[in-house]
C-alpha cells in the first residue's frame, strides 16, 4: 500500500504544479507512515525521472510506451489504470491542470472511484484522509472523504508549496504499459492554452499586489515605484483590472491567476475571499492598508497600518537606502 503521485509534463519539461502535488503526497505519506512513489509518463521519460528522483519519493516510476509521446485521454487513461491496479495504491495524487481535469474523471470512472477535484487541504481524523475543497468561489469549505481506495484527488494550484529537490536520489522503476493503438480514439492536437499572457504571475518570486484603496488610477505609479525598487512582479485586485486600470493578466484570484511567490504585498487591498483564493500560497504576506479591521490582516504575516500614500514613499526611500 502506499501513495501514487503522478507528475506531469509536457515536451520535456515539468508542470510546476507536479511539485506541489508530490509534497501533498510526501505529507499524506507521512502521515499514513507508508511509502511514496512518483510517476513520470511520456514516450521516453529517462531524463525526466532522474530528475524527479531528486524531490524524495521513496521510488520513481518511468511509465513510458511509444503512445504516450503526445497526450490523449485514452492513452493515459489506460496506462495509468494498468499501473494503478498493479500497484495498488491507497491514495492518488494529481496536479489540478487541464490535462488532469480531461482525463482523471474518465480514469476514476474505469476504476470505480469518485474523483475529488481541486483539494486546497488535507487533514486526518480518526485515521482517515478528510479532502478540503472550497465551493462557491471560496465562501464555503466542503469536507468529502474518500470511499474506498483508491482515494483520487488533484490538488488547486498554489495551495501547498512546492517540494524541494534534496541531494539524494530515489531509485527509478520502469513500467512499461501495455496499449492498442485502436484503444486510442481521439488524434492529438495543440494543447489548450487559456490565454496569451505576456506576464506569468505563477512563476514570480516577489509580488506587489495593489487593490481599490489606491484611489485613481493615476497614482498607480507609486505602487510601481515600489514593485521596481523591490524587483517584483506587478499585480492587481479584480476592480483594478475591471476598470481597466490593469491588465487583466495581472489579476490575482479566483477569475485570475493563483500565485505563490516568497514574497506578497498587498497594497490598498482589503481582502475578500475571491482575491485570498488566488494569493494564499504566499509564503511571507505583507499587508498596508489604513483599516485595521481589513480581512486582509488576518492573511497577512506583516502588517502595516496607515495611509498607503504615507507608508509607500517611506518604504520606498528605506529600500532604495539598502540597496544602495
Amino acid at each position: 500500500m502506499s501513495v501514487l503521485v503522478v507528475l506531469e509534463q509536457r515536451g520535456g519539461k515539468w508542470n510546476r504544479q507536479s511539485f506541489e502535488a508530490l509534497a501533498v503526497g510526501q505529507r499524506m505519506a507521512e502521515a499514513a507512515s507508508t511509502n511514496l512513489q512518483a510517476v513520470a509518463m511520456g514516450g521516453s521519460v529517462d531524463a525526466l525521472a532522474r530528475e524527479a528522483a531528486a524531490y524524495g519519493a521513496d521510488k520513481v516510476i518511468a511509465l513510458e510506451h511509444p503512445l504516450l509521446n503526445e497526450y490523449t485521454p485514452d492513452g493515459y487513461t489506460a496506462a495509468l489504470e494498468q499501473l494503478i491496479r498493479d500497484i495498488n495504491p491507497t491514495t492518488v495524487v494529481f496536479p489540478h491542470t487541464y490535462q488532469v481535469r480531461d482525463f482523471g474523471p474518465k480514469l476514476a470512472t474505469r476504476l470505480g472511484q469518485p474523483f475529488v477535484s481541486d483539494v486546497v487541504d488535507i487533514r486526518v481524523e480518526s485515521g482517515h484522509p478528510v479532502f478540503v475543497r472550497q465551493l462557491f468561489q471560496g465562501k464555503m469549505n466542503a469536507d468529502v472523504e474518500g470511499a474506498g481506495a483508491p482515494a483520487l484527488l488533484s490538488v488547486q494550484a498554489g495551495a501547498f508549496r512546492a517540494a524541494q529537490a534534496g541531494s539524494s536520489a530515489s531509485p527509478i522503476e520502469r513500467f512499461e504499459a501495455k496499449i492498442d493503438p485502436g484503444q486510442v480514439r481521439s488524434r492529438p492536437e495543440a494543447p489548450f492554452r487559456e490565454g496569451q499572457r505576456s506576464i506569468d504571475l505563477g512563476a514570480a518570486e516577489m509580488i506587489v499586489s495593489v487593490g481599490r484603496g489606491i484611489g485613481e488610477k493615476e497614482n498607480l505609479g507609486l505602487v510601481e515605484q515600489l514593485a521596481e525598487a523591490l524587483g517584483a512582479e506587478l499585480a492587481a485586485s479584480r476592480p483594478i483590472c475591471d476598470s481597466g486600470w490593469l491588465p487583466m493578466e495581472r489579476q490575482v484570484g479566483s477569475s485570475g491567476q493563483t500565485v505563490s511567490p516568497k514574497v506578497y504585498v498587498a497594497v490598498g487591498i482589503s481582502g475578500a475571499i475571491q482575491h485570498l483564493v488566488g494569493m494564499k500560497g504566499s509564503k511571507t504576506v505583507v499587508a498596508i492598508n489604513k483599516d485595521e479591521s481589513a480581512p486582509i490582516f488576518e492573511s497577512a504575516d506583516y502588517g502595516i497600518v496607515g495611509d498607503l500614500f504615507e507608508v509607500l514613499p517611506a518604504l520606498i526611500e528605506e529600500i532604495k537606502k539598502v540597496k544602495a
